[in-house]
């Protein structure tokens, strides 16, 4: 299966946000290059919230090009072979942190957002990762800076987008 049938199935299944659900699944009918940065007419990307539930935190790094705290995310690769391997595989990159997991369920939240020319979209499909015990975290160079926030501080550092995803994700867990 290509990383393009997955993101169809993936969407197939996800049962939030329907308009934008939508708009995601026309996109990759009408755009067999959605999945690449080349698609200039906007392309699907991964991300994942790290989170540690134990002490009631995420990790948020401070975007290079933004001057955001973000959740750890970006552009889908060849080797990708599905959504979520490509959303924990940037939270690896960007976060250091080995043994991440993914919070069972599939994406958090779907998030689109204009970004400068030559694209105009990303098609963000969010994740939440689950932090092992220990953690141990280590910036990487597309990031100004990397720091753990505990749940009630998001709002104050970061957008509108991270807060929902935060919200979603702590609705999603167990317990």
């Amino acid at each position: 299966m290509s990383l393009h049938d997955d993101a169809v199935l993936v969407l197939k299944e996800y049962e939030g946000q329907p308009e934008l659900r939508g708009l995601y699944l026309d996109h990759l009918a009408t755009h067999r290059d959605a999945m690449w940065k080349s698609c200039a007419a906007g392309h699907l990307t991964a991300s994942a919230l790290v989170i540690d539930p134990e002490r009631e935190r995420v990790l948020l790094t401070l975007h290079k090009k933004l001057g955001m705290w973000l959740q750890m995310g970006g552009h889908c690769e060849p080797g990708d072979r599905t959504l979520e391997r490509a959303a924990l595989r940037e939270a690896l990159e960007e976060s250091g942190i080995l043994g991440l997991r993914p919070l069972e369920g599939g994406p958090v939240q779907l998030d689109r957002h204009a970004i400068p020319a030559p694209c105009h979209w990303h098609l963000d499909v969010q994740y939440a990762a689950l932090a092992p015990d220990g953690a141990l975290e280590r910036i990487s160079e597309e990031s100004l800076d990397l720091r753990w926030f505990g749940y009630d501080e998001v709002a104050g550092v970061a957008d509108g987008s991270v807060v929902r995803l935060l919200e979603r994700t702590l609705a999603a867990m167990p317990g």
